[in-house]
């Protein structure tokens, strides 16, 4: 990600002709490529928090004005990403909650989809989806593990998924 991707606010966005914040950005950080205190990497997430985030899921990104949950479901690969984020800035709470809300988004075999639709509370998408599984179970083991003492200076306020 160069500087073109560098939106005014301080945040990564899509790409360098498109402003929107992409849930999809906070694997950088999480995947070690930027530093997770770096104020991209913090701007973006609290971007992707209040723009994509709500009810506890997290939606990839804005297709248009609608309200998110209209346009399509939520993707749960990316509440255990926004899970992933939390538990890096060693907010155990709100990354408990995000990875807890998504677990609970499948079907009764156990399997996830790509999407989940808030609104009807059914499954959307491909099924099973590999990757969802994947993120899961990453997303379990490091929440199951030890948690690292967050510095005083890392602390940030921050709420947890409803």
């Amino acid at each position: 990600m160069g500087s073109d991707c560098l939106h005014p606010s301080g945040r990564w966005q899509r790409a360098p002709g498109d402003a929107r914040v992409d849930a999809a950005l906070l694997l950088p950080a999480i995947r070690g490529a930027l530093p997770a205190t770096d104020p991209r990497s913090l701007a973006t997430l609290d971007a992707v928090k209040a723009d994509l985030g709500g009810s506890g899921y997290v939606y990839r990104f804005r297709q248009d004005e609608r309200p998110l949950e209209e346009a399509e479901g939520a993707f749960v690969l990316c509440g255990f990403v926004m899970a992933l984020a939390a538990h890096q800035q060693g907010w155990a709470t709100e990354a408990i909650g995000w990875f807890e809300r998504n677990r609970a988004a499948c079907g009764p075999p156990g399997l996830f989809t790509e999407e989940f639709d808030v609104r009807q509370r059914q499954l959307r998408g491909n099924l099973p989806l590999a990757f969802v599984h994947a993120l899961m179970f990453e997303a379990a083991t490091l929440l199951a593990g030890p948690w690292k003492t967050s510095r005083p200076s890392d602390r940030r306020t921050s709420e947890e998924p409803t």
